[in-house]
């Protein structure tokens, strides 16, 4: 009888897809779904990368080279110099999407049965690449109590053993928002320096940052060759579909390797580093309307969510993401529910259940992540379904779930 790996059967679902075909069900009923669950923004592609584009000119759309196009690189340098990180464009590969870019990292820096810690919550397909690698995941927690602050340097110290190969993190976070500080960024170079560990750190939010100042991996001092960036052009210029991403390391050991399975899947889109090369050209405030735009719908989201009775959801400093802790029983069944069995004024909104963003089973059944990529005006309609699903769903549980400092403000 034929039969599927173990590793296609310990693959995980996306937490963040898995409920589509209820939506698409929902849909079919003429249900408005509002669509919290992923981090899909609505902010259009500036015009001036997507021309880029429309306008080339060429006859043969050839294979680039495996470390991507030499121009694309050299302006990706551009940008990064503009990030107070310093590279040769020869410390970069250019990969399919920043998940690439990770795999990438688990294949050159570990082997089969090597371990990786994370604090978790993490981004769901942390475990994907994993598995896909053979390497294993030790989570640390992380509180909502705390808005997901850096665990303790002691809890890392403790899931440290001989098959510890690297750290990863994702500043700012996804999925918690999180905006890791200078302080909390210079206790993980010290772990990583301390025991030789790589740290695999995940930028791709690096634009969107509301409070505080981004420290970025390639900051850290002493670190350099520990250090592997991972990097997305997708949320930077709401180029999702472009699948162009970055693999950026000093380590020339590493990059060495890491070139070689660039090499084996041949080169990395052509039309979208065309956008990316035009995408470094953009002005310079790019991104403060965008950012503001982000903070606008993060305020909103944040302060409607903190009204609603038994709800709590730190503030996040940064990305597009913020966590919330609903009086909900289990937030798989919640989230289906919003689709299956629910609606507000004809609407509904559409969650990604904490669960698939932590890898301790039990962990984030009450937790749900929301995307703020919708506008002030559909957020707020969002968020009124929300307030209304929690008073009308069979499981809620009833219980105060802020912290006893938010209860008693």
């Amino acid at each position: 009888m034929l039969q599927i790996s173990q590793r296609g059967q310990e693959m995980p679902a996306s937490p963040i897809r898995k409920l589509v075909p209820y939506a698409e069900a929902a849909k079919k009923k003429g249900i408005q779904i509002y669509h919290l669950n992923i981090g899909q923004p609505d902010i259009e592609t500036p015009k001036s990368c997507l021309d880029a584009v429309k306008h080339s000119n060429f006859k043969v759309l050839e294979y680039s080279h495996s470390a991507g196009n030499e121009s694309y690189r050299r302006k990706l340098v551009e940008y990064y110099e503009r990030n107070n990180i310093h590279i040769h464009y020869n410390d970069i590969i250019v990969t399919t999407g920043g998940s690439e870019a990770i795999l990438f990292g688990c294949m050159a820096c570990l082997d089969a049965g090597d371990e990786i810690i994370i604090p978790e919550p993490f981004y769901a397909n942390y475990n994907g690449f994993a598995i896909q690698a053979d390497v294993k995941v030790v989570p640390i927690k992380s509180s909502i109590e705390t808005g997901f602050a850096l665990p303790p340097i002691e809890e890392f110290e403790k899931a440290i053993t001989p098959h510890t190969k690297a750290i990863v993190v994702c500043n700012p976070n996804n999925p918690t928002g999180y905006l890791y500080s200078e302080a909390e960024m210079q206790t993980l170079k010290e772990i990583v320096i301390k025991h030789d560990l790589f740290l695999f750190a995940d930028e791709a939010y690096r634009e969107f940052c509301y409070e505080g100042k981004h420290i970025s991996a390639m900051h850290l001092k002493g670190a350099e060759q520990n250090v592997i960036l991972m990097d997305t052009i997708s949320k930077r210029y709401s180029a999702c579909g472009g699948r162009i991403g970055a693999f950026i390391t000093k380590n020339k050991e590493v990059l060495n390797a890491a070139m070689k399975f660039a090499q084996a899947r041949l080169s990395p889109p052509s039309f979208a580093q065309i956008l990316g090369e035009a995408a470094v050209d953009l002005p310079d405030n790019y991104f403060d309307k965008t950012k503001a735009e982000y903070k606008l719908r993060r305020d909103i989201l944040v302060n409607r969510l903190n009204k609603m009775p038994d709800v709590f959801c730190p503030n996040p400093g940064g990305a597009f993401y913020a966590m919330a802790k609903l009086p909900i029983d289990d937030c798989d069944i919640f989230c289906q529910w919003l689709l299956e069995s629910f609606s507000h004024n004809g609407a509904t909104v559409m969650l990604a259940p904490a669960t698939g963003f932590y890898s301790t089973p039990g962990l984030g059944k009450d937790e749900v992540r929301l995307a703020y990529v919708l506008n002030a005006e559909d957020i707020d309609n969002a968020m009124d379904c929300l307030e209304e699903a929690l008073q009308q769903y069979p499981g809620r549980t009833n219980k105060t779930n802020a912290p006893a400092h938010i209860q008693n403000a």
